[in-house]
């Protein structure tokens, strides 16, 4: 559960977003542009995708990649970025079975046409690691279930019902491909209908604080971690966002630590910690003067 700490460090932090972003959409725009190559790169990663952020990057841009590359690979890239380029532009999309299958069309087509936009059918099993998802004839089912739950409990703090929901969509996996990256994206659905700016759930550190949150909810029902995983990048996404809306300058946290004094230890520490307005860009840590 979110502790009333952080619930209070977010409430202030999306009021004081909300006053700074009026009359701003043209910079929040770019920003997402901007900020569009590490998404795709981070969630790909964490699939085992090959590709460096610098080639995501041009690949995207329709640049010469100075290797070759994968056709999965680039169709895996591409088709990432058009869902999200796709949600950008539908902020209050509904959150169903068929919104999900329209994402996932637009993500697996033309790297496996036989099972885009479909949820798994008889005799598709998959395996992640040691575990086994459900069977197919219950995945429809488990998924509905899973959306009214979501969408009916209103009790529940917003963010740990998005990390009990990536739980437990994740649990089902409902698709022969693409689950995770399908599981991201709707992450940020989710908060975008409340609202909020897209999260990054980083690639670097997955096998620490990412895949073992994971078994945690497969053996003990626990996704505290996910919710406090979700919590963190809310906050630095929010901080990055107030930081460019307010004009400060920006610099490397690195040198900011040097011109204050600071040890660059303790100010990266604060800066995962979320108790300093940092935030990552190309996997670098900043923060406004």
């Amino acid at each position: 559960m979110i502790s009333e700490l952080t619930k209070s460090k977010i409430r202030i932090l999306k009021k004081e977003y909300e006053q700074l972003k009026d009359g701003k959409e043209s910079l929040l725009v770019l920003l997402r542009e901007a900020e569009l190559p590490e998404l795709v790169y981070n969630s790909n990663a964490i699939e085992n995708s090959t590709l460096t952020l610098k080639e995501t990057e041009r690949i995207l841009l329709e640049q010469e990649v100075m290797r070759d590359v994968s056709v999965r690979e680039l169709f895996e890239a591409k088709n990432l970025a058009r869902v999200l380029e796709y949600l950008s532009t539908k902020p209050n999309i509904d959150l169903s079975i068929e919104t999900i299958l329209l994402l996932h069309k637009m993500l697996i087509g033309g790297i496996n046409d036989n099972i885009a936009g479909r949820l798994r059918k008889d005799g598709e099993y998959v395996r992640v690691g040691s575990y086994i998802a459900p069977a197919p004839e219950h995945v429809s089912g488990l998924l509905n279930d899973l959306i009214d739950d979501y969408l009916s409990n209103h009790d529940q703090y917003f963010i740990d019902g998005i990390g009990h929901f990536h739980a437990e969509f994740e649990h089902i996996h409902p698709f022969c491909d693409g689950n995770g990256r399908i599981g991201r994206v709707l992450v940020n659905v989710q908060l975008a209908a409340l609202g909020y700016p897209p999260i990054i759930i980083r690639n670097k550190g997955k096998h620490d604080n990412y895949y073992p949150l994971f078994i945690n909810y497969q053996d003990n029902k626990d996704f505290n971690g996910l919710s406090e995983l979700f919590a963190l990048a809310l906050q630095e996404s929010l901080n990055k966002r107030i930081t460019y809306l307010k004009g400060q300058k920006i610099v490397k946290l690195a040198d900011y630590a040097k011109q204050h004094n600071l040890t660059i230890n303790s100010q990266l520490n604060a800066a995962k910690r979320q108790t300093i307005s940092a935030f990552r860009e190309k996997g670098i840590w900043k923060i406004g003067e």
